[in-house]
């Protein structure tokens, strides 16, 4: 038996901690843009944004570094997603690009974090490589 083998735990999820310097300029992005809910526990110091069944823990000053890359897989559509944010000002990094392991876009938020939206690949159209 291996010695992960006898650890014998389950993950129940994982759950990145964002570096944020405004938290309601923050709060605004993931929510009045992206959609996610504040959790009631939640202050101007440190909270938990959700969306479906996933979640970001948004920290003031103290945790984390400006710049974390995160990767959030939906199963809308792209094109759409990637007007809407243009609409709402948002900062795209890449836009919507079709690549063998997923059709993605990169999005900057408020504290310059990249948020990787990605999608099943399109089959029907060419891969970008690299």
């Amino acid at each position: 038996m291996s010695k992960i083998d006898a650890l014998k735990f389950r993950v129940e999820n994982i759950v990145p901690v964002l570096y944020v310097k405004d938290m309601a300029r923050s709060l605004a992005f993931y929510i009045d843009v992206l959609g996610f809910t504040e959790a009631e526990w939640g202050d101007e110091n440190f909270t938990s944004i959700g969306r479906d069944r996933s979640g970001i823990y948004l920290c003031k000053g103290g945790q984390g570094q400006p710049g974390t890359w995160v990767w959030i897989g939906f199963d809308g559509d792209i094109q759409t997603l990637h007007q809407f944010l243009i609409s709402k000002g948002i900062t795209i990094k890449l836009p919507p690009t079709n690549f063998p392991w997923a059709f993605e876009m990169h999005v900057q938020d408020p504290d310059g974090h990249v948020l990787r939206f990605g999608t099943d690949p399109d089959s029907s159209q060419p891969f970008v490589t690299g």
